[in-house]
């Protein structure tokens, strides 16, 4: 973004590198990578047949809705807290060079991304450095020159922003990027503002919900008016040092970790070509960047949850899971920044993301700590329809299904 578009790398000791291929086993994350018991409690004991049998529908229900999809390869963890509960990893990271998927595969987690930057964000409410009420044009005054035809551009909130709420549109640059020849994004801010006068607001500002990528470019703005670093120096220095995520960056991997990134496939199963590998999400780093193993996601679950390292107040995060409005889908809300559905008295907060052939999504039960990550690096689709959105949503409903079981100690 800003400077010499500075790379971030963990300076922690790697997280979690190994996580059980099995299931039921209690296995916690470590800062070493080494597999930690719950204190004092000796062997893990074998879960109950309940929740075996629970592991093994989940289990079942991913690996056949993702051959289905025909995917390249995926990787599935569930998760109680810090607890591994089921890891599992099938397919390839490479399928050119032949390498497997596993805990060392380093995926891109698109939207997922977002996650890291509203907890960011709320980082700086809570130190007094911003109000949620707080126009955005007080950090980005650029956006003074977006056209609003319901008011005046000042009266955007960062909470609207936060919530999909403000009007502005889903792409952030909707000019071109359909040729290989193209940046898969901007590469530069001075793109994106040259187009400010020709971007207006498209529904009065809190109104409803509408999806908008360049909303958390404008956040991931605001924590480098702020902080007075890179959004990735600033993520790094507050979110992935103090959760020992040493392996996750944005963008470009680090030549050491380079042999870790997956490639990313998409088209129609059966003729599913590589995407552009080790790309550069340019400006929209801040809504799409994030790249990193599946075992520091699952990490970030445990977070969210309440378990290892604590970067935001728990207040701050219920605020986050509160319902602000009504998503398109049936029965789902957006709070800020995180997707919230609810269903037979539980609750689960999460996000998904989709780009450059990758899929991902979590959600978690905030209350039992149960929750899951899910990432393939396909998208397949067939006569217009993605597959992996079916895919996507079978898993989820075979885990709800699931949860009860799971939610013991």
């Amino acid at each position: 973004m800003t400077g010499g578009r500075l790379r971030s790398i963990g300076a922690a000791a790697a997280l979690a590198a190994a996580l059980g291929l099995g299931f039921g086993f209690g296995i916690g994350f470590s800062a070493k990578g080494e597999e930690r018991r719950p204190a004092g409690a000796g062997e893990a004991k074998p879960e109950a047949p309940a929740q075996r049998r629970a592991l093994e529908e989940i289990s079942s229900v991913f690996k056949s809705s993702i051959r289905e999809a025909g995917a390249i390869g995926a990787g599935l963890v569930v998760l109680r807290g810090s607890k591994t509960l089921l890891s599992s990893y099938v397919g390839s990271a490479d399928r050119e060079r032949g390498v497997p998927a596993g805990p060392d595969t380093i995926w891109h987690w698109a939207s997922v991304t977002k996650t890291f930057t509203a907890v960011r964000l709320m980082q700086l409410r809570d130190r007094g450095k911003l109000a949620l009420s707080d126009p955005i044009v007080t950090y980005v005054p650029e956006l003074r020159a977006v056209h609003d035809p319901y008011g005046d551009v000042s009266e955007i909130t960062l909470r609207m922003l936060l919530s999909h709420s403000a009007g502005f549109r889903n792409p952030t640059f909707p000019w071109g990027g359909d040729q290989p020849w193209h940046p898969a994004e901007p590469t530069r801010w001075q793109q994106v503002v040259a187009m400010f006068p020709y971007t207006e607001i498209l529904f009065r500002p809190g109104s409803k919900y509408s999806y908008s990528n360049p909303g958390i470019v404008f956040l991931g703005r605001t924590i480098e008016a702020l902080t007075g670093d890179d959004y990735e120096v600033a993520m790094d220095k507050d979110v992935f040092r103090p959760l020992g995520l040493a392996k996750a960056f944005y963008d470009r991997a680090p030549y050491h970790l380079e042999k870790d990134m997956a490639r990313g496939y998409a088209g129609e199963p059966g003729a599913l070509t590589p995407t552009r590998a080790n790309f550069d999400s340019g400006i929209t780093v801040s809504n799409g960047g994030l790249n990193a193993p599946l075992p520091h996601l699952a990490a970030w679950v445990a977070f969210l949850a309440g378990d290892g390292p604590q970067i935001l107040a728990r207040a701050s995060l219920e605020e986050m899971w509160t319902p602000v409005l009504p998503t398109d889908a049936p029965g789902e809300s957006i709070g800020l920044c995180f997707f919230l559905r609810g269903g037979k008295g539980t609750r689960w907060v999460g996000h998904a993301g989709d780009q450059n052939g990758f899929r991902s999504r979590f959600w978690l039960n905030p209350e039992t700590k149960v929750g899951y990550v899910f990432v393939t690096n396909t998208n397949a689709a067939k006569g217009g329809r993605e597959l992996f959105a079916d895919a996507d949503e079978r898993i989820f409903a075979a885990f709800r299904e699931a949860a009860p079981a799971l939610a013991g100690n």
